[in-house]
């Protein structure tokens, strides 16, 4: 039994419930070839044109494990602190779906490789005060990816109210990774921001060891959240619902706001939380329901007969270890020590995206300081224009570090500089390339600036007044004029001076 009437608010359903949080989110593997068989995974591709008959469950077909993805998931497994199975082994999960060939799926269950690990994360309260959640994982587990629906007709992209459905076969059989929390409690008001921190802080673990390009958008990591509520005081966990396949940090954010808000309404009207999946809206901010949510003993699981166990040698785990990146939490807190950033600076280089190409420009010869100002700033700017992301734009970091170079020795300005990032975004070249071939460097020969400073004063005798009156600050609107004259190429600083001693003024 549910309700519709929407009477408690967020602040309400807190004060009288206690939410619990979990979380199951897959990630597709960026290996060449299949979980079980050699077929590609290149994302995009025509449909059903990257099949086989392993991967499309034709009888006689044998699957063999891809040893890169059982590297893959140590590696997330070791560095989300869990424990490496010594022997494990894989299972099937039954149940009848169109975009799953075989009808049952190719998963592990009371055996996952990785176990037992955790993953801290950083949130905000609403006074601005950190807070370290730690978010506990029960397992990280292999499987493989089903196909994918494409519902046609209707105006929602689902199967309710299309006209017909079509099934592409591409993605069933491709690496996925299934990583699963452990009931999260004691998070209260901040469970929402707890959820979406948990997810984005995950995405960079993964993304850090090269394994996946970790993309929501492209579907190749997606966040299943679950959530319950218990009255204040309960020691008895509610029933808890499980909002399937969110698609951006803010929308885990936003589904968990609008589970506890429907939840508390539901249990204060005197009604019972249905287990089932939901499915979160976009446009209204709200969950609709799925279907009523299985339990482990509805898919008859048994041990996969067609595989044998995976059994990894110490010895391998070890070296994987070994080879672990700095892990992302830790490198973030030492380059903002390292450059001397305020908390909100940090963060805001890490929500642009812009940390790693930051760190490339460093790296190829510019101070932390421009490689901030250009990413964050005119870069940014363009790509928000363009509706795309920083690392999709056609310039390299070691091309910003050269135009951080060029201003710094004075042969760009930062209005010039941005016309040599329009001509290299427009395939001109290289930015010394663009600034010969756009006529685009700073003009600080003495006799040119000296000329069109002598225009300026000629046109503007009050302002040269009011100069010699003893208002040098009236200076700019020279300056102005020379640059408006010299298309912006003119050193304003060497202008100011020249007008300067040109009118025997002495600046303050």
């Amino acid at each position: 039994m549910t309700t519709t009437d929407t009477t408690l608010t967020f602040d309400d359903a807190i004060a009288a419930y206690d939410p619990l949080l979990g979380f199951e989110v897959h990630v597709e593997l960026s290996t060449n070839s299949k979980m079980f068989c050699g077929c590609p995974t290149e994302f995009g591709a025509a449909p059903n044109t990257q099949v086989c008959p392993t991967c499309v469950g034709l009888p006689g077909s044998m699957p063999v494990v891809n040893r890169t993805a059982v590297e893959s998931t140590i590696k997330i497994g070791l560095a989300l602190n869990c424990e490496i199975a010594s022997w494990c082994r894989f299972a099937r999960k039954n149940y009848f779906y169109p975009d799953m060939p075989k009808d049952y799926q190719i998963s592990q269950y009371d055996e996952p490789l990785c176990s037992d690990g955790y993953l801290d994360v950083d949130v905000v309260d609403a006074d601005g005060n950190h807070q370290n959640v730690r978010v506990e994982i029960e397992r990280v587990h292999m499987e493989e990816d089903t196909g994918k629906l494409l519902h046609t007709g209707g105006d929602t992209g689902r199967i309710h109210g299309a006209d017909y459905s079509l099934v592409d076969y591409n993605r069933a059989g491709v690496p996925l990774i299934e990583i699963v929390t452990k009931p999260v409690p004691g998070t209260g008001a901040l469970a929402p921001e707890v959820g979406r921190a948990y997810v984005q802080a995950l995405r960079e673990v993964v993304k850090s060891l090269g394994v996946s390009d970790v993309r929501m958008e492209q579907g190749s990591l997606r966040c299943d959240a679950n959530i319950s509520l218990m009255p204040k005081g309960s020691p008895v966990w509610g029933t808890r619902t499980e909002t399937k396949n969110v698609n951006s940090f803010r929308s885990v954010e936003r589904a968990l706001r609008s589970e506890i808000i429907r939840q508390s309404n539901v249990l204060s009207s005197g009604g019972t939380v249905v287990q089932e999946t939901r499915h979160f809206q976009e446009t209204t901010g709200d969950t609709t329901s799925g279907r009523v949510k299985s339990d482990a003993e509805d898919y008859r699981y048994f041990p996969e007969p067609d595989l044998i166990p995976i059994a990894p040698e110490k010895q391998w785990v070890d070296e994987l270890r070994a080879g672990l990146p700095e892990a992302p939490g830790l490198r973030i807190a030492r380059l903002q020590q390292e450059w001397d950033l305020s908390d909100f600076d940090m963060q805001s280089v890490v929500n642009a995206g812009a940390l790693e190409l930051v760190v490339a420009t460093i790296e190829a010869g510019a101070d932390h300081s421009a490689a901030r100002k250009w990413w964050l700033g005119e870069l940014t700017r363009i790509a928000n224009s363009q509706g795309t992301s920083l690392a999709e734009l056609a310039i390299t970091p070691a091309q910003v570090a050269r135009l951080a170079e060029l201003v710094d020795s004075g042969t760009l300005n930062d209005k010039l500089a941005r016309k040599v990032i329009e001509g290299v975004l427009a395939g001109e070249g290289e930015p010394d390339a663009v600034i010969e071939s756009r006529g685009l460097a700073v003009v600080s020969d003495d006799g040119p600036l000296l000329a069109a400073i002598d225009e300026a004063v000629a046109a503007n005798p009050d302002v040269v007044g009011r100069i010699t009156g003893g208002k040098p600050q009236a200076a700019g609107v020279i300056v102005g004029a020379v640059m408006k004259a010299t298309r912006g190429q003119a050193d304003a600083g060497r202008v100011r001076e020249l007008l300067f001693e040109k009118l025997g003024v002495t600046p303050e």
